[in-house]
């Protein structure tokens, strides 16, 4: 059955890629058509999403040998791993008791412009009351559980391609 579906692992990085340009081509049109806001926790994972596509890019123009596809491979599984991180906690919060929630902070432009960047990394990556708000559901789960699934099905890929090098 896998058989079927093994292909050249520059494929597969590539495809991986354009999958990660859908997702945030997703998030631009909620964000811009939609008028949904981005948290700081969304602009989290749309950085990790990017970083794995650019990942998937890289190693699809590279196209290594078998040792260059493996550490394109456990990079490209890391990267999602951690953005699966991020959207593990945004699930979290949007699953607190509403008196458990954290404060709402400053807007992020407000924040870019006024803290320093540790600061900023710390609140784009540990989240605010706004993380916790549902703004869209389809099949009863939210917009960061289905990122959550997105990141394990990338990280899935990037190790798939392991097993798909040719011995």
């Amino acid at each position: 059955m896998l058989e079927m579906i093994r292909f050249n692992p520059r494929i597969w990085f590539l495809l991986g890629f354009l999958g990660c340009m859908s997702l945030l081509a997703m998030g631009a049109y909620f964000q811009f058509v939609d008028g949904l806001e981005p948290c700081p926790l969304c602009i989290s994972q749309r950085i990790a999403i990017l970083l794995t596509g650019l990942c998937f890019l890289i190693a699809a123009l590279h196209n290594p040998q078998a040792a260059g596809i493996k550490i394109y491979a456990i990079l490209g599984a890391l990267i999602a791993l951690c953005g699966g991180a991020i959207s593990t906690r945004h699930v979290w919060l949007q699953h607190l008791p509403p008196d458990q929630v954290p404060e709402c902070g400053p807007g992020l432009e407000y924040v870019f412009q006024n803290f320093p960047l540790s600061a900023t990394i710390k609140l784009l990556l540990s989240g605010t009351g706004d993380c916790a708000e549902i703004n869209w559901t389809l099949l009863g789960f939210s917009m960061p559980a289905w990122t959550l699934l997105a990141f394990l099905m990338l990280a899935s890929l990037s190790v798939l391609q392991i097993w798909n090098t040719k011995q």
